[in-house]
């Protein structure tokens, strides 16, 4: 069993930034790639960010490249997420994941545990 808390999230006016963090216990960090997610209201959970076990690899949704970046550090049992440049239509929950597959799968399903989230609200 893995536990995830995020922290990090509030509210910040349009092209400011935010960093999420969600620190992990329970198991080993390093055994579980990590995943970034978002839902807004009436809308699907989607993949923003994920992050490989050891964190050489990246990946980002088109909507979010070249603002937001994902990194972590397994000494401390974190991943974060950075936001830059935020737009209102980032305001959503954001989530937490972790997967014991390898690689940075970006599908919700393949992702084992999930955090509560933490809610960012960027207003114009």
């Amino acid at each position: 069993q893995v536990q995830l808390v995020e922290s990090g999230g509030g509210l910040v006016q349009a092209g400011g930034s935010l960093r999420l963090n969600c620190v992990a216990s329970g198991r080993t960090f390093s055994d579980y790639a990590m995943g970034w997610f978002r839902q807004a209201p009436g809308k699907e959970r989607e993949s923003v960010a994920s992050i490989s076990r050891s964190g050489e690899s990246t990946s980002a949704a088109d909507s979010v490249k070249g603002r937001f970046s994902i990194s972590r550090d397994n000494a401390k049992n974190t991943v974060y997420l950075q936001m830059n440049s935020l737009k209102p239509e980032d305001t959503d929950v954001d989530y937490c994941a972790a997967t014991p597959f390898y690689g940075t799968p970006t599908r919700a399903d393949r992702y084992r545990y999930w955090g509560q989230g933490t809610q960012v609200t960027v207003s114009s």
